[in-house]
């Protein structure tokens, strides 16, 4: 993951609507399932899914009155501690 992929996402949200994110996500996910799909262009297709997850935890945070620093530090926390185990 890619915080700065997760902040510029953020943006996106604030912008316009999260709901484009989820359908992008499904967009991502279909894609992933075409036939013929090569290995590195997985790779390129989950990273981009972890980054657009990412930004919808940190956005959920957010609105629950978190402030985007600290969504941001927090998830990026948690997600380092669930590599080191």
């Amino acid at each position: 993951m890619r915080l700065p992929i997760i902040k510029h996402t953020l943006e996106f949200v604030k912008e316009n609507d999260e709901d484009w994110v989820h359908e992008t996500i499904e967009l991502l996910e279909h894609l992933a399932d075409a036939k013929g799909i090569k290995d590195e262009e997985l790779e390129v297709i989950g990273e981009l899914l972890s980054n657009l997850y990412g930004s919808l935890e940190v956005h959920k945070e957010i609105k629950k009155g978190t402030a985007e620093k600290d969504a941001l530090n927090g998830f990026m926390s948690r997600v380092m501690g669930s590599i080191g185990k």
